[in-house]
């Protein structure tokens, strides 16, 4: 396990592939760690180098504590990227993921000069749901939410599959100020006019059955950067990498050539 002091606090780092080759960051959703990505990796060309890290409050990062904002996740990012001395990076978002790299990428291109953003958009959701979902955590944990969040996450053919348990686990167990913490972020975060403005090569990714922000919310959001162009997985909901990874692979690794990044 390695861990990197960015912007303050220990963050949770995973490298795979050529340490020399040219850098592929992943960003992870809302109560997700970066083992999200597990199933993609393998399917990707040889001589890249994989870089994938848990956010503030998520996986084996720190947690401090909340509410956050937005800028104090595009911060970690900012000073992991530096620390880690990566530069002209794809960056692959997914959710929350998507917001931080929408973000970055219009803050600092030098970093970035490519993105995915996947099942995200320029605003998700409104404050008033969110604030809703705070409140019932708040009275009754994660638990009293996970049935609902599995039903957003997972299309109808992967929802009741023995594996969706690990996913249900693994966002119960993460500290609840961790998530609360982000869904602050989410609900204050509006990037229309930034992400609009965005000029580097960007290839929006969504499921068909995505509850938890829908494949046309990802599509507006594309349909706003000049040159972008927009996939949707069919059947999947919010995670298609974990429900679909060769298809998520295969769309990654076109964009990847398309981009001249192999």
């Amino acid at each position: 396990m390695r861990m990197i002091e960015a912007n303050g606090i220990a963050l949770h780092v995973r490298e795979d592939g050529d340490p020399a080759g040219k850098p592929v960051v992943f960003s992870n959703s809302l109560s997700t760690d970066l083992r999200l990505w597990d199933a993609i990796l393998p399917l990707l060309p040889a001589g890249l180098r994989l870089i994938r890290y848990d956010k503030r409050g998520h996986g084996l990062s720190d947690c401090p504590d909340g509410p956050y904002a937005l800028d104090d996740l595009v911060a970690d990012a900012e000073a992991l990227l530096e620390a880690l001395d990566i530069r002209d990076c794809v960056f692959v978002g997914l959710s929350v993921g998507g917001l931080t790299g929408q973000d970055l990428a219009g803050r600092r291109p030098d970093l970035i000069r490519a993105a995915v953003l996947s099942n995200t958009a320029a605003r998700m959701g409104d404050p008033a749901m969110w604030q809703a979902r705070m409140e019932a955590i708040r009275a009754g944990g994660l638990d009293s939410i996970a049935e609902a969040v599995m039903d957003r996450w997972f299309g109808p053919a992967f929802r009741h599959r023995p594996e969706v348990a690990a996913w249900k686990n693994m966002m119960t167990r993460m500290p609840r100020e961790g998530y609360l913490g982000c869904c602050a972020a989410i609900a204050a975060a509006d990037l229309t006019e930034c992400t609009a403005a965005l000029t580097l090569p960007v290839l929006g990714i969504s499921g068909s059955a995505d509850g938890a922000c829908p494949a046309e919310n990802t599509a507006a959001m594309i349909e706003t950067i000049a040159g972008a162009r927009m996939e949707v997985i069919d059947g999947t909901g919010h995670l298609p990498c974990v429900e679909e990874p060769e298809t998520y692979a295969r769309l990654l690794t076109e964009f990847l050539e398309e981009t001249g990044h192999v």
